[in-house]
């Protein structure tokens, strides 16, 4: 059975994000996280993944990213995101070794996982798990 939560879409801001909690290896942290439908993979900024617990050097999966972010080194890491009151779900993340990214959820494997609805005139965005 599906469960939906809904977000404000703030207008004073102009990207989507959502409040979400990450869990890994004992740790918790919650975060701000940008919804972009255009990012092809989750990336996770260098100090959350530190924060969760996680070390760089036994990451040993690397990925390549594009854009602006191209020099970047960035390695595999699965994290338990809970959104809400919805159920937990396990996410693979791009930690990259920068701190100044934005926390994003991408197709790979967010908008796998979830149903996503902006509703930018009814400022609200709808969050489906199935």
């Amino acid at each position: 059975m599906p469960s939906t939560v809904e977000f404000p879409f703030s207008d004073d801001e102009a990207l989507p994000k959502i409040l979400i909690t990450l869990s890994h290896a004992d740790y918790s942290v919650s975060a701000n996280a940008l919804l972009d439908t255009g990012s092809t993979v989750n990336l996770l900024p260098y100090d959350i993944g530190l924060q969760l617990g996680a070390v760089w050097e036994e990451q040993t999966v690397r990925l390549p990213l594009a854009g602006n972010l191209a020099k970047v080194e960035a390695r595999g890491l699965f994290v338990h995101v809970q959104i809400a009151n919805l159920e937990p779900v396990r996410l693979a993340f791009a930690w990259t070794q920068a701190s100044q990214v934005p926390l994003i959820l991408g197709q790979t494997n967010f908008f796998r996982e979830f149903d996503v609805c902006f509703q930018r005139s009814q400022r609200t965005i709808e969050i489906t798990r199935f």
